[in-house]
């Protein structure tokens, strides 16, 4: 049984490489993929040749364990699939079960049932490919710890960005600014949110004087989501005293000359890393990563963020999306391949 997988190959050089599947073996399932949805942060990093050369692509994800950032490499994280075939030890009435599953694109593949995410009956296919995202916006907020009356800045508007908005749309906030250079993705965050429309800004940050305005009293909570290293400043500039600036953003190798006099120094700043493979240690007593999953799920049942799905490819494509992340961010939100075209 042959299997289509993508390879990054090269900086911005891609291929599809087919290899013979096995059946699944004790504890295994095979899993036949329908989406799967490309990261806007990490994999153009590796489409671009930035992924950090002494690191591992992620060693919390086991599909992924091991394996370096020396190409050639699979890589991707948010499959959706339908379990086909079911190994010894595993109950064959999981056969048509949906799942997510942290995969590189593939048309097909074998997985441990214990690492898999069995998603609810009357969860979208196309919502269920924001698991691992959602999942990243949870933590975000769990890091943040927003307090009832703040005010709020989101610093990157990319699809993380558009789903903390969202959950934070939903919260007691005196004012929440959403910033990006790019005006179609603040109009995206603001769009249907006419009833906040006097408590939520958008901001293009190349407009003039923008930054004055939001530094007087200051931005009690900043989120960076830009995947810029120079936006940190940004948030120090604008931050109010003792603010907290959570760092969501994976640069990779890019880095950025920080401003650690003046504003930081004296105002107390908090600069806080998220990262969603862990949970920080001052909040183990309140989550685990089996709570923080079902928040995940029951935000994505509830927000309905196929919405942000702009693009869909076949794999064979792949190269065509990429291109248009790369090249044109602007046009494309959440780009999917969709396997059973």
């Amino acid at each position: 049984m042959k299997a289509k997988q993508l390879w990054f190959v090269a900086p911005q050089a891609l291929e599809i490489r087919e290899h013979e599947l096995e059946s699944p073996g004790q504890g295994e399932v095979l899993v036949r993929s329908l989406y799967s949805g490309i990261s806007a942060g990490t994999e153009l990093l590796a489409y671009r040749g930035l992924l950090p050369a002494d690191m591992q692509l992620d060693a919390n994800i086991s599909a992924m364990k091991g394996k370096g950032t020396e190409y050639p490499f699979p890589y991707g994280y948010a499959c959706v699939g339908e379990i086909i075939e079911t190994g010894p030890g595993v109950n064959e009435d999981l056969i048509g079960r949906k799942i997510f599953a942290f995969q590189p694109h593939a048309s097909m593949f074998t997985a441990r049932q214990d690492e898999l995410i069995f998603l609810p009956e009357l969860m979208s296919d196309l919502d269920a490919v924001f698991v691992a995202n959602m999942e990243t916006a949870c933590s975000l907020l769990i890091d943040a710890d927003p307090a009832p009356g703040e005010s709020i800045a989101v610093l990157g508007l990319g699809v993380v960005g558009q789903l903390v908005s969202r959950l934070l749309f939903e919260l007691d906030y005196e004012k929440l600014y959403l910033i990006d250079s790019i005006d179609q993705r603040t109009e995206f965050a603001l769009s249907g949110q006419l009833n906040e429309a006097i408590r939520n800004t958008g901001i293009n940050p190349n407009s003039s004087g923008w930054q004055n305005k939001l530094s007087q009293p200051g931005v009690d909570l900043i989120i960076e989501l830009s995947g810029n290293p120079e936006a940190l400043n940004t948030a120090i500039d604008i931050a109010a005293f003792a603010g907290r600036i959570i760092v969501g953003s994976w640069y990779g190798e890019k880095t950025a000359n920080i401003k650690l006099g003046g504003k930081f120094h004296r105002n107390r700043l908090k600069v806080i890393s998220s990262q969603v493979s862990t949970i920080s240690p001052e909040h183990e007593k309140t989550w685990t990563k089996k709570t923080r999953m079902e928040k995940a799920l029951e935000s994505i049942f509830r927000l309905k963020p196929h919405t942000l799905v702009t693009h869909q490819f076949s794999l064979e494509a792949a190269n065509e999306a990429y291109d248009l992340l790369d090249k044109h961010p602007e046009t494309a939100m959440q780009i999917v391949f969709n396997y059973e075209d």
